[in-house]
């Protein structure tokens, strides 16, 4: 008892890994998109240069602050030198210290660093929406290879109910064969051939159905699963007409698209580009102070050490009319040495400077970048352009595709119905002996290929709608 206990507990865990486990293997759209963002190297290198864009962005505002630098230095010297102290020439050995900090500030340089700022603004802008438009564009690959899966699944699932028919057939006619019932001798052989042929047609929709799966994980970046199941999407019902024009489309592709706002901003970064060199030919007005100290071995004062008194040659005369000798006094100093902390406070200065840089003569080098930045300024205006030439013929070429396609779903709709109704006749005329095998097998396989170019021109349909909707900014998953 005990032990089929275990045995119960021990299958129903094993049923519950396999039902994680085949869920773990279905994979929904949204799923793939996070896969797909997440491992895209070009989004990767989008998120990498929108970093950078963004330093310098700082780094440009950061350049109207002051640069501030302290240095300290040690000299060891040997014989004949100059005395930092007393700036006198010695003969000795000296060890001297120097200390200093300086500071710089540009007050006006023709506006370069204020339209610095401007220009690493809006290409960070432009950087960030780089970005997001590689995001975008896997997204749309991913939707469309999604859905040519889903369009696979179909034709392959439509290729394997006529395959199932087919062998019906053949084994309905080789019982008849048997009994000598069948109306011609080629039917059995007719029916086989038909098989032949759909099993042929299951394995071209498996094979595209691979291959679609495959492509799917090379842009997800990921191994490839080929036993992966992917969630079914609502293609079933077509709205209809788009019900917007492409002109209309495009304008607010011009609005909404990353890649459209990118071209733009990257242009009116190149703008600032030209009023950054143009700034640097005007003269530029720059504060400069600083402060230093310094130490020297050779550092001495006098000292008081006593004083001495001594009679001279000389007499003065007394009240009396006597004569008295005249005595000196003399200080006696001695030299002693200043020690380090009263040499770093009392060779303290400081210095302060306004100066003004006119450019007279460069080599041309300033405007020679003017030059290269109106030719950058060029440039960009042409991507701009063209990337707007682009969008208006991917949104009309999308828009006709869209519509042909609808266009193509409502005539294979008709032939479907036509084609249904044709083969119900046409089985019942085989039934009953007034039609040939081969007319039968010629029924058949119109219904057989109407059905799936129906499914083919439904979900082409689908992904072109939902490619115009990228371009509006309103892709919906």
């Amino acid at each position: 008892m005990r032990f089929t206990k275990y045995l119960l507990i021990l299958l129903f865990a094993a049923c519950v890994v396999l039902a994680h486990a085949q869920q773990s293997d279905t994979l929904t759209l949204q799923k793939c998109l996070d896969i797909a963002i997440k491992n895209n190297l070009q989004v990767k290198q989008n998120g990498l240069t929108m970093e950078a864009d963004r330093i310098n962005f700082l780094q440009s505002k950061e350049n109207l602050l002051p640069s501030i630098s302290g240095n300290v230095s040690r000299q060891l010297s040997q014989g004949r030198g100059i005395n930092p102290v007393t700036n006198t020439y010695v003969n000795q050995s000296l060890t001297s210290d120097n200390y200093g900090v300086t500071g710089n500030l540009v007050l006006f340089n023709g506006l370069a660093l204020q339209n610095a700022i401007k220009q690493a603004s809006l290409s960070y802008q432009a950087g960030r929406m780089d970005f997001q438009a590689a995001k975008d564009i896997v997204t749309i690959n991913i939707i469309t290879n999604y859905l040519n899966i889903l369009d696979n699944q179909e034709i392959l699932g439509q290729s394997k109910s006529q395959l199932a028919v087919a062998q019906e057939n053949v084994d309905r006619s080789e019982t008849l064969e048997k009994s000598g019932a069948n109306k011609v001798a080629s039917d059995l052989s007719d029916f086989k051939g038909a098989l032949a042929g759909s099993r042929v047609a299951v394995v071209n929709s498996q094979n595209s159905l691979d291959a679609s799966k495959l492509n799917l994980f090379q842009l997800m970046n990921i191994p490839y699963n080929p036993n992966a199941q992917f969630q079914s999407l609502n293609a079933q019902d077509l709205a209809g007409q788009y019900g917007v024009t492409p002109d209309k489309v495009y304008e607010t592709a011009l609005q909404q698209l990353a890649v459209v706002k990118a071209a733009t901003l990257r242009r009116e970064s190149a703008e600032k580009g030209v009023k950054v060199a143009k700034g640097l030919l005007l003269p530029s007005l720059a504060i400069n102070g600083g402060l230093s100290t310094n130490y020297s071995s050779a550092g001495q004062r006098s000292v008081f050490t006593d004083s001495t008194t001594n009679p001279t040659n000389a007499f003065i005369n007394t009240p009396g009319g006597g004569k008295q000798t005249v005595y000196t006094t003399q200080a006696n100093f001695a030299n002693q040495r200043i020690d380090y902390a009263d040499q770093f406070k009392n060779n303290y200065g400081t210095y302060l400077t306004l100066g003004l840089n006119i450019p007279i003569f460069t080599n041309y080098i300033k405007r020679n970048n003017i030059a290269l930045a109106k030719i950058n300024l060029e440039s960009y205006q042409n991507i701009e352009d063209n990337t707007k030439v682009q969008l208006k013929q991917n949104v009309e070429q999308a828009y006709y595709n869209m519509t042909a396609s609808y266009r193509k779903y409502q005539a294979l709709t008709d032939q479907v119905n036509a084609y249904t109704e044709s083969f119900r006749i046409s089985k019942i005329r085989f039934d009953a002996g007034v039609l040939t095998s081969v007319d039968y097998i010629i029924a058949k396989n119109n219904l057989d290929a109407a059905n799936l170019n129906l499914i083919s021109a439904r979900y082409d349909y689908f992904i072109y709608s939902k490619i115009l909707d990228y371009y509006q900014g309103k892709l919906s998953l």
